[in-house]
């Protein structure tokens, strides 16, 4: 992951025991980090207003913290960074049951709707497609995503992609997956031009 060169690297699923291993190993290039439950973001540029960003659908407990909020000081100017895990999809005896992911979803894109800073780079593991209609909350208020050929899931036979790169006022230029991890999902990597 660090070999693709990224400015910013957003990581999910994050134990506690694990963390220690992340902060020593990327500190050297990425010298700013937040971590919140189980996401993460690691910076090549300072971070600043980090803060928990409460996508808990109603019914899950208040240990369930999958998403932040930072805001990294480029040389192109402040980014409004968000990194999020949403809820799985899961199958139940009546069907595809998507309303935590969805719930989860709108509370995501009502955040994004009032962000004050103009420029926004959204990372995670969104747990949809972005054609997938639950997400439209989200997806409404970035970007086009590129269509590029850059299937995340299952790391083992990827048969589509759940792991975004969005953006607001900058252009997401390409997208592609990196080797597998020991992760289920393929890392992704995306390209941004961002205006100065």
């Amino acid at each position: 992951m660090i070999d693709a060169g990224p400015e910013l690297i957003a990581l999910e699923e994050l134990t506690p025991s694990a963390l220690p291993l992340y902060e020593r190993t990327l500190a050297p290039a990425y010298p700013y980090h937040a971590v919140e439950g189980t996401v993460g973001l690691w910076s090549k540029y300072p971070l600043t207003d980090v803060r928990l960003l409460d996508i808990r659908p109603r019914g899950i407990d208040e240990g369930w913290n999958r998403g932040l909020r930072a805001d990294a000081r480029t040389p192109w100017g402040d980014i409004a960074v968000y990194v999020v895990h949403l809820p799985s999809v899961r199958v139940r005896p009546s069907g595809f049951d998507s309303g935590y992911r969805d719930e989860s979803a709108r509370l995501l894109g009502a955040a994004v709707t009032v962000e004050k800073v103009d420029k926004v780079i959204l990372l995670g593991d969104f747990n949809g497609t972005v054609d997938d209609r639950g997400l439209a909350p989200v997806t409404s208020h970035m970007g086009p995503q590129p269509r590029d050929f850059a299937l995340s899931w299952p790391a083992a036979f990827p048969v589509s992609r759940i792991d975004h790169v969005m953006t607001r006022s900058a252009t997401v230029t390409g997208i592609r997956t990196l080797p597998a991890t020991g992760s289920d999902h393929l890392p992704v990597v995306a390209g941004i031009r961002l205006a100065s």
